[in-house]
């Protein structure tokens, strides 16, 4: 369930996010990608970053770094928290929600 389809390639959820924190350099930065539904390439990924960030220039970074195309997120919002459950671990039903909310708005 951590993996999303794009334009026939399964892509690894948790690799994208290991990418995203190696080319921001922020080994803790807490985010989440999620994989929403896409009419042209069957599904697109989101990534919620907690804190203030712009979309445009953390795009730019991850490009900057060499992220492959197929990898980068289609939409990135910043949330006040990325959704976590009682035990620390990050809330993926939460967070799919809260993407969809942010991508449908």
């Amino acid at each position: 369930s951590r993996f999303a389809k794009l334009a026939g390639e399964m892509i690894s959820l948790g690799d994208v996010e290991q990418r995203v924190r190696t080319a921001l350099a922020a080994p803790e930065l807490p985010l989440v990608a999620i994989n929403l539904p896409d009419e042209k390439k069957g599904e697109k990924v989101i990534l919620l970053l907690e804190g203030e960030h712009d979309p445009q220039i953390i795009k730019q970074q991850l490009i900057d770094a060499g992220m492959p195309a197929l990898l980068l997120p289609a939409n990135i919002f910043s949330v006040d928290d990325v959704p976590m459950l009682g035990s620390g671990k990050t809330d993926f039903a939460t967070s799919r929600k809260l993407a969809n909310e942010l991508a449908n708005a």
